[in-house]
């Protein structure tokens, strides 16, 4: 179940006096969570280099020879090798200093080509590939790339982009993990890849190259004692990604980030979550996102540990078992659909009962030291692989429920809050505090290190937007002084656009965005998420939105319902009609409301007969979803 939100309501315990009087994290000792075991580092060049002499042999990725097969290691003497070989290559065609895309699914050939580019070739700007054929033109266009690397699936979108001169095709599979074998080209098709990408009746006159040639050819070059690459030296403070937040605009907003930007907060998030050599992640998410790049690729390499590419979303369950990973980073929905999973299974085996006494004990059990969550429920954990000790969650927030039925099983949960513009983290839940994390369920937690929040602007509950300072701040938007100068402060704190609260211990809660804010017409403030975090409780709903709507020329409240159908029907005892979905989803509603101040109550309810149009995240785009009757169960009938 999951609300357009993404955000963790008010908590019932805290006092609105202690809201309303602490207005900023500054001057809060955080210093009693942290992990102090850091290495320090400026660029990411410094960090691949340390981390190579530090782990050498060690396993860096994971990687299939083909479909099916099992997961073999690629060593960090390798990686870097192969990082040295692809950037010496760049190099000699000329790229320094010229922007490359980066595009495809995760693969150990995308996050080698993100690593030699900023490493010394140019400045990366990765492209999520679910984007359109326009709307990645549109950002190849607007960021002054006419270099593309992409996964060879994903080049079917590509026809007629103009702005390709030169494309290299990546592949998922069959990446070399012998260091002493030496690096190969393999069977190529170029005129496969120039009919993708020639538009209709013409033909692409762009060079085609394929990675493991460019790989070859750079590894010649090293070996003949070329150093043009490895030599060198990175400014941390210069432009090395440009990372644009939306596709579909006219003129997308591109984040620029800086080699300090990146490793200042991976050493922060470092000091809240602690990640041992031993560790090993499946890579689940987009890699574009700073999320997934910066926290699931680049910390976990900082950090000596692994990572293992997962196959596809459907093959997550299957790969987390192939992988025995120990920790993941995860999205709020697909934490829930694990659970949901769960519950359904404890349902139709006629366990839930037993399973709730269970958790009961273990949580008597974990109060006085003794923990044997594990043990207790270790079949539960051989479903999500058999060792997977820790979930970092972020991009949308956690409904408390569900972070306290994970820990329940005994796995760790972090819940982190960040945005692009901060690469990402602003704030997480400390690894190393699992009572206040507990107690605190629905907070973001503690700010990172070296940064700092403040509210303005707060009403009677003590909520008001949030803004940050930190070295992990964006350099600003590319090309839009105006836009950066909004959002950017002279002294440096950054206007996030979220709303939230610090409460009496410093620790972070969200409300929900600024711009989402309903106003009702006797001047009270409604926030969305804060209803959606309530009402996704709800068995019946998959997902939902609160918006404003207009009735006879007056703002009201109204939500968007995608009914789990099932369980209507399971419910019902038949398969529902759309007029008894709209009657069971209004009076459901209507309960719903009894609990809630009279200005907060939803005024009109509308039931989806098709899904939400969402981010490569998961998350709802409230823009993207008006009422329509493709999507909209009655729609045009008053409910």
């Amino acid at each position: 179940m999951r609300s357009a939100s993404g955000r963790s309501g008010r908590p019932e315990q805290k006092s609105r006096a202690a809201r309303r009087h602490m207005d900023s994290a500054r001057g809060t000792d955080f210093r009693k969570y942290w992990y102090e075991d850091i290495r320090g580092i400026v660029t990411l060049k410094d960090m691949l280099a340390g981390s190579a002499e530090l782990y050498r042999n060690n396993p860096a990725f994971w990687v299939k020879e083909k479909k099916g097969a099992p997961y073999v290691p690629v060593s960090y003497s390798l990686l870097r090798h192969d990082v040295d070989s692809l950037g010496t290559k760049l190099v000699s065609m000329g790229l320094k200093g010229e922007r490359i895309a980066v595009m495809g699914q995760g693969c150990y050939e995308w996050i080698v080509s993100y690593l030699a580019t900023v490493n010394g070739a140019g400045v990366v700007v990765p492209i999520d590939k679910e984007l359109s054929g326009p709307e990645i033109g549109n950002l190849m266009r607007a960021g002054g790339a006419s270099t593309l690397f992409c996964t060879g699936p994903e080049c079917r979108k590509l026809r007629g982009i103009k702005e390709i001169k030169r494309l290299v095709v990546m592949e998922f599979y069959g990446d070399r993990t012998d260091p002493e074998k030496p690096a190969a080209a393999a069977p190529f098709d170029e005129e496969k890849y120039r009919a993708l990408l020639s538009a209709e009746g013409g033909t692409s006159d762009a060079e085609i190259l394929s990675w493991s040639a460019l790989l070859s050819e750079g590894e010649k070059l090293l070996s003949e004692g070329c150093a043009d690459f490895t030599s060198i030296t990175i400014d941390p403070d210069a432009m090395t990604v440009i990372l644009f937040t939306s596709g579909t605009t006219a003129q997308p907003k591109g984040v620029m980030l800086s080699h300090r930007n990146i490793t200042s907060n991976i050493m922060d998030v470092c000091r809240i979550c602690q990640v041992y050599e031993s560790d090993k992640t499946l890579s689940i998410l987009p890699i574009h996102h700073t999320y997934e790049c910066t926290l699931g690729m680049l910390l976990v390499l900082y950090r000596g540990a692994s990572t293992a590419f997962c196959e596809g979303m459907k093959y997550i369950s299957q790969n987390m078992k192939e992988a025995q990973n120990t920790f993941i980073i995860a999205v709020p929905r697909v934490l829930e659909m694990v659970y949901d999973r769960i519950q359904k299974g404890l349902a139709k085996s006629g366990k839930e009962k037993t399973f709730r006494a269970m958790v009961k004990v273990g949580r008597s059990l974990n109060t006085v030291g003794i923990d044997v969550r594990r043990k207790m429920f270790s079949a539960v954990l051989e479903q999500l692989g058999g060792k997977l000790r820790c979930i970092i969650t972020g991009a949308a927030a956690l409904n408390p429920t569900i972070f306290r039925a994970f820990e329940d099983l005994g796995i760790m949960v972090l819940q982190g809050y960040g945005m692009t513009e901060c690469t990402p983290l602003i704030s997480g839940t400390p690894g190393s505090s699992p009572k206040e994390r507990y107690a605190k369920a629905g907070s973001v937690g503690a700010v990172v290190d070296r940064g700092e929040v403040k509210i303005i602007d707060k009403d009677e509950n003590g909520i008001g937007e949030i803004l940050f300072r930190g070295p992990n701040v964006m350099l600003g938007y590319y090309d839009m002084p105006e836009e950066t100068a909004a959002t950017i402060e002279p002294d440096g704190f950054m206007h996030t656009g979220d709303l939230g609260f610090l409460d009496k211990d410093g620790w972070l809660y969200l409300t929900g965005r600024k711009k989402n804010v309903i106003v009702t017409t006797t001047g009270e403030n409604v926030y969305p998420e804060e209803l959606e975090d309530d009402i996704i409780k709800d068995p019946f709903i998959e997902e939902c939105m609160v918006f404003p709507h207009k009735r006879n020329g007056d703002e009201i409240v109204a939500i968007q319902i995608l009914p789990m159908l099932d369980n209507v029907a399971e419910k019902l005892g038949h398969e529902p009609s759309e007029d008894e979905l709209q009657a069971f989803f209004t009076s459901r509603v209507r309960e719903f409301n009894q609990q809630l101040s009279p200005y907060k109550r939803i005024s009109a309810v509308f039931v989806r007969k098709a899904p939400f149009a969402e981010t490569t995240t998961k998350k709802i785009r409230r823009q993207d979803n008006p009422l329509s009757e493709e999507t909209i169960i009655g729609f045009g009938k008053e409910e």
